[in-house]
């Protein structure tokens, strides 16, 4: 299992693993119980990472986005006592669903994807 060099290659055309790897993209999305956003996909990925390179790779990469976004957030959160957090908070959170989805699709459709500005921690 080599590195991934070119983030629009197909990684997998077998339904069940796209499966996996894009719900480790939409897992993402259920923020309303505490850190699901990111235990989530951790999870899917702990269990599915050495039966499914797309997984491994996807799973991974929806981490670094998830860590990377509890940044943004816990940075916007004391700046909503200036105002200025408002408008950066609608911002981040806009791009989190909007890119969550962008991956998804592309996860189901066997690609890996790469979000943009998003720090690599888990590699």
């Amino acid at each position: 299992m080599g590195e991934i060099t070119e983030p629009t290659s197909v990684l997998s055309t077998d339904p069940n693993e796209r499966m996996w790897a894009m719900f480790c993209h939409l897992g993402t999305l259920v923020t309303w119980f505490p850190f699901a956003n990111v235990i989530l996909p951790l999870l899917i990925w702990m269990v599915k990472k050495d039966s499914s390179p797309l997984v491994n790779d996807q799973g991974k990469e929806a981490l670094n986005f998830q860590i990377t976004m509890m940044i943004g957030y816990a940075i916007c959160i004391p700046l909503l006592l200036v105002l200025i957090g408002f408008p950066m908070i609608v911002a981040l959170g806009l791009y989190h669903v909007i890119f969550s989805i962008v991956a998804a699709i592309k996860s189901n459709e066997g690609r890996a994807y790469r979000y943009p500005f998003t720090l690599r921690l888990v590699t």
